[in-house]
């Protein structure tokens, strides 16, 4: 039966009263404080649920920002964000992208834009090539929250001078192998992206690239068979561990605790570690720059870290990107570097003492960041990745000709979303 207007008018009113008490709440002007939902890698040093909780605290209020941690490997913490944000989900205010994410995640709408004074902020005392990780098609999408890069570890009880070359370290390692002392090379060789990042390294330094500047098509040649030689030719040498076709960052740094190796080309996490296990080994672990693949060109090693974006479905996006930018500013910068081991996106901090005191490789990390060279930077860069990281594995199989061959073919294909993934 049909019910009385006022009847129904009274209700809708009692509905409106209820709602508008249940969004009130809070004190003094009555607004609630947004909560930011950020995603980001899991950081067991604390740094991170320091910085949210810092930044809370000097917005007055406005805003607290609650930390989300996404899975360990780098595949299930982009499988867990592209999944929600495919699903438009408005709960993804701030996230952690891997410096290769970027165009993939602009082209797919999922983030939003820095421009104003909110792109120069973002951009003031920071690193270029962090930067560019960041832009896709000239355009900023994401702000560098730390930067990575690899240096040379070695021991000098073994080694009295650091190799300046990969000829010269393999030529060192084999004399090592032959006085029965530590010798070997511990690199990234495992089926992974650490292998692509080693061939991207040695490419770049052979004055090549992956891609064309473009990104659309395969740009290897001569610097890529040279780079593939490198791989090759340490696989099959006496400096390499036997687990090279297995070993991932870690594995190294524990194979270099263990004292069977005489180097490593590792991220600078390696150095609080070994004080850490091996007080006895640590003052002979010293570091230097990458090893060239060419005696006239200097190294040019990929560049690595974590950039922040804004969600595109978030229902506060000048809010995050305001807390976006605490997250990432001085302080906060420095807490992660000593706290979480992972160096800063600002130069200035560099230079300061309380960093250098830290970390007294600063300077090689900082010049080995301005010559930096970038994974391939494309949409489809998870496929590319794959592509590259199937055809040198395990290195001991590379054919440098056959293997770039076979490989100009896979990346055509990944670039062209045909074909199945290896």
């Amino acid at each position: 039966m049909p019910r009385p207007r006022h009847r129904t008018a009274v209700v809708q009113v009692l509905l409106l009263t209820l709602a508008l008490t249940a969004c009130g709440g809070g004190s003094g002007s009555g607004d609630t404080a947004v909560t930011l939902d950020w995603y980001n890698f899991p950081d067991d040093s604390g740094a991170l649920q320091q910085a949210a909780d810092s930044c809370g605290r000097a917005s007055g209020g406005r805003y607290s920002i609650r930390y989300n941690k996404l899975p360990r490997t780098a595949d299930g913490q982009r499988q867990q964000l592209v999944r929600r944000l495919a699903a438009h989900d408005a709960g993804v205010d701030i996230m952690g992208l891997d410096v290769t994410w970027a165009p993939e995640f602009a082209e797919a709408g999922w983030v939003r834009e820095w421009t104003g004074a909110a792109k120069e902020q973002a951009g003031a005392d920071t690193l270029a090539a962090a930067l560019k990780t960041a832009t896709w098609k000239d355009r900023l999408y994401a702000v560098p929250y730390n930067s990575n890069t690899q240096l040379l570890w070695y021991r000098d009880d073994l080694v009295p001078a650091p190799p300046r070359t990969w000829a010269e370290m393999l030529t060192a390692a084999g004399e090592l192998a032959k006085a029965g002392k530590p010798h070997f090379v511990e690199v990234q060789g495992a089926q992974y992206e650490g292998l692509t990042v080693w061939f991207n390294t040695l490419v770049t330094s052979a004055g090549g690239s992956v891609l064309t500047p473009d990104a659309t098509a395969p740009s290897l040649g001569p610097p890529a068979v040279t780079a593939a030689g490198v791989i090759r030719d340490l696989a099959r040498s006496p400096a390499a561990d036997p687990s090279l076709a297995n070993q991932m960052e870690d594995q190294n740094r524990l194979a270099m605790e263990s004292g069977t190796a005489a180097f490593e080309l590792n991220y600078p996490f390696v150095y609080p570690a070994m004080k850490a296990d091996r007080p006895e080994l640590f003052p002979h672990f010293r570091w230097a720059p990458y090893p060239a693949v060419l005696p006239d060109r200097p190294a040019r090693v990929t560049i690595g870290g974590i950039d922040l974006a804004v969600g595109a479905y978030g229902r506060h996006p000048e809010l995050a990107q305001e807390a976006t930018l605490c997250l990432r500013n001085r302080d906060n910068q420095l807490t992660n570097a000593l706290k979480g081991g992972l160096p800063p996106s600002l130069r200035s901090l560099y230079t300061a003492a309380e960093l250098t005191d830290s970390y007294p490789f600063a300077a090689d990390v900082l010049a080995a960041l301005d010559s930096a060279s970038v994974r391939p930077q494309t949409p489809a860069y998870q496929n590319v990745s794959i592509a590259i990281s199937h055809a040198l594995s395990p290195p001991s199989a590379v054919e440098p000709e056959r293997t770039v061959s076979a490989l100009d073919g896979q990346l055509k294909d990944a670039l062209g979303s045909k074909g199945l993934i290896p």
